[in-house]
């Protein structure tokens, strides 16, 4: 997990980790960090603390069950966890219509963590919703392995027009550019780090379900919490 240390004014990155996750009776050794970070109390449990309006999310838009990932593209176990969580979380109650999966952005490691989240925004704004997913799944797939990138300013611009260019054409990504150049991917930004200040989250990944933060430490917690959040939908 990628924790903040944060005080009102600053925030301190520093990394750790742990979880083992039973998927479909196979043992997935997953460096990934949803485990439950400061008192109960300190978090806001309630689901109309999140604005979904113009978030990106994948799934069907009658899902009753909303799923939220804080995540940031420079830390890797949200690179774990985007690689071998998310693809079960889709199978399972994404495609089977149960819930819809939200990406959050909480930009925090470096200046490059930001530059990311706001260009990913632009993405999302100018080339819709399945191009964002796109962009998105290819910065993890790009996060380089060794953690010395983490505090290294590796997400320059031209590495960010380059990735978009292997998914879009050239007017797609001088649009994308042009927009991203211009501030249109700030007020986004913003509004995502906004709500990670509202739901005192401090660390990625960290996930809610339909408002709620999920503290459990395997799979099948969460796929009880899901199930749980649908029944009282």
């Amino acid at each position: 997990m990628a924790k903040s240390n944060q005080k009102p004014s600053k925030q301190t990155p520093k990394s750790s980790a742990r979880l083992v996750y039973w998927v479909g009776g196979i043992v997935l050794l997953v460096i990934i960090a949803i485990i439950f970070i400061g008192k109960q109390s300190n978090h806001v449990e309630k689901q109309d603390a999140f604005s979904y309006k113009d978030q990106p999310y994948l799934g069907e838009k009658s899902a009753p069950v909303n799923i939220v990932e804080f995540g940031d593209y420079k830390c890797p176990y949200c690179k774990a966890f985007n690689e071998s969580f998310v693809p079960e979380i889709k199978k399972q109650v994404v495609d089977t219509g149960k819930a819809k999966f939200y990406f959050i952005n909480y930009a925090f490691i470096n200046v490059d963590s930001k530059r990311a989240a706001k260009f990913a925004e632009t993405v999302y704004k100018e080339l819709g919703n399945e191009t964002f997913w796109k962009f998105h799944d290819l910065l993890y797939e790009k996060q380089p392995d060794d953690k010395k990138y983490e505090q290294m300013d590796y997400y320059t611009d031209e590495f960010l027009e380059k990735t978009l260019a292997e998914i879009a054409d050239q007017k797609e990504v001088d649009q994308v550019v042009k927009a991203y150049q211009n501030g249109e991917g700030d007020a986004p930004f913003q509004k995502d780090m906004d709500t990670v200040k509202e739901l005192k989250v401090e660390s990625t990944p960290t996930l809610f379900i339909n408002g709620k933060q999920f503290n459990g430490k395997t799979f099948d917690d969460f796929i009880k919490m899901v199930n749980k959040a649908e029944k009282e939908s």
